[in-house]
């Protein structure tokens, strides 16, 4: 096992484009041969009509589970379906090896209608620090990598969030209402205000990506998954953007936050959207 992060420092150091090459595979083998392609058969429900499955997901995480175990002996992965199959396994994310956070399809929904607005997420993480991370769109052909102290790349350019443009209403995406409770609606009340621009989420990946695009202000989302949340947070940060939850701290990977949370494009804008969360809650 890898037992310090001088080593896996040196592993980003020299393989992140084996890392990337392992989900530009996935995604050519197991995703877009399926794209626009799904039989009834290859679709399921997971916990109701709005949270589907599909064997694009399963053989996507099943061969990046295999290839980033053999590019980083010793490591662990939590990948979305795996822990729906076996929910402890999302314990990993709190132990002592580094842990790949996977989700194959990011916006699944999406995927099975036909909508290319959907990615491949992989996070590397340890002792609860996100380390890296490669957002990939593969029917946009968009790959998006960030690692920890040295910035953000999208298609091989920098990438840097930069600031809301003044006097223009804050484009928020939010948790879509699909896929929220009641209580969580509630939460995120208070972004309907005059100055504030709501719509529902997509894919969350691919609304961090815009966020560190500078073409999206903010997230709010109230659900923890670290499959959505992982790549994208760290992203943003390396772009130069910020994440606060409800209680003003970062958002943890290992869980336990106060919900809502919000990333931003830079820290006073996470604090605004976090203001307003608050009132909602």
């Amino acid at each position: 096992m890898i037992q310090d992060i001088e080593t896996i420092d040196e592993f980003l150091a020299h393989r992140t484009a084996d890392v990337e090459e392992a989900v530009r595979t996935a995604a050519a083998t197991e995703i877009m041969p399926r794209f626009r392609q799904l039989a009834a058969h290859e679709i399921d429900e997971k916990s109701g009509p709005h949270d589907l499955v599909t064997d694009a997901d399963r053989k996507a995480e099943e061969f990046l589970t295999e290839a980033l175990v053999k590019l980083l002996p010793g490591s662990v992965v939590v990948g979305e379906e795996a822990v729906h199959a076996n929910p402890a396994t999302y314990e990993a994310i709190k132990g002592e090896a580094p842990v790949w956070i996977v989700d194959p399809v990011d916006g699944t929904r999406q995927f099975v209608h036909g909508d290319p607005g959907f990615c491949t997420l992989v996070a590397l993480a340890h002792r609860g620090v996100l380390l890296a991370s490669w957002t990939y769109a593969p029917a946009r052909d968009q790959l998006a990598v960030a690692v920890r102290g040295r910035g953000a790349l999208l298609d091989g350019e920098p990438l840097r969030a930069g600031l809301p443009a003044p006097g223009r209403d804050l484009e928020v995406a939010t948790s879509h209402p699909d896929y929220t409770t009641d209580d969580q609606k509630r939460a995120l009340l208070g972004l309907w205000t005059e100055g504030v621009s709501p719509r529902a989420c997509g894919s969350a990946g691919l609304e961090y990506l815009a966020v560190a695009r500078g073409e999206l202000d903010a997230t709010a989302f109230s659900w923890e998954a670290a499959w959505d949340h992982a790549a994208g947070l760290l992203l943003v940060e390396e772009a130069g953007g910020a994440h606060l939850t409800l209680a003003g701290e970062p958002f943890r990977i290992t869980g336990g936050n106060a919900l809502p949370f919000t990333a931003a494009r830079d820290a006073a804008t996470a604090r605004r959207v976090l203001g307003l969360l608050s009132g909602g809650a």
